[in-house]
């Protein structure tokens, strides 16, 4: 009996073992300075991560105010802020991102616009990816080719672009010719992550974190 016990331990550990070799590892880097990252761990709380340490088996190599560069499964991932990576058996994986809440429950992140960086909130009442006059000039938008209109905002009714923005990344998650809106005035301090890229991702909320993974 004691024999067979043994045995069915011996089992049970080896498919333990088993089941954390083929979970997938996804990181998301969410803050960015010298010799620190911010990052998110298979969904966890945010915490800062030093060049040298390990953590859940993945190692900070390198870190400066435009990347990171992490050890995982004995391989070098670079990343740069708001970028994301899934590892582990499943290298198929859609490409996600991992957002995390504020205190009011409202999700930030950083991404780009035709590769400039932009300061985006999630907003599922947006019709469209959304941004000033102001943070269109600054991208080199040429919003004033686009189809003009009028919108209503909490300030009121304002002047309208419709446009198509070349590319949006928002951590691994990369779309080409998304449609968005261009808004007159100063009103609109962040970018709308609105539906026009939300529809092309699957939402998926847990407590205070997002998980979007891109649609094909």
């Amino acid at each position: 009996m004691s024999h067979r016990l043994t045995h069915t331990a011996l089992l049970v550990l080896v498919t333990l073992s088993a089941v954390n070799l083929a979970h997938a590892t996804n990181i998301n880097v969410t803050g960015l300075f010298t010799d620190r990252a911010m990052v998110m761990i298979d969904g966890g709380k945010p915490r800062v991560m030093a060049v040298g340490e390990t953590v859940q088996g993945i190692r900070l190599l390198r870190a400066d105010a435009h990347a990171a560069v992490f050890d995982v499964d004995g391989k070098k991932r670079t990343l740069s802020m708001g970028e994301s990576y899934s590892g582990g058996a499943n290298n198929s994986a859609k490409p996600v991102a991992i957002l995390s809440a504020d205190a009011r429950g409202q999700f930030f992140t950083t991404g780009t616009i035709n590769g400039s960086s932009v300061h985006f909130v999630v907003d599922t009442g947006a019709t469209s990816v959304t941004i000033s006059t102001q943070e269109a000039d600054r991208l080199g938008v040429d919003y004033r080719r686009g189809q003009r209109g009028a919108t209503s905002t909490a300030n009121g009714i304002a002047v309208a672009y419709r446009v198509i923005f070349n590319n949006i990344r928002v951590g691994g998650i990369s779309l080409n010719m998304v449609p968005g809106t261009v808004i007159e005035g100063g009103g609109l301090p962040l970018a709308l992550l609105g539906m026009s890229f939300l529809n092309q991702t699957s939402m998926q909320r847990d407590g205070t974190t997002m998980t979007l993974t891109q649609r094909y």
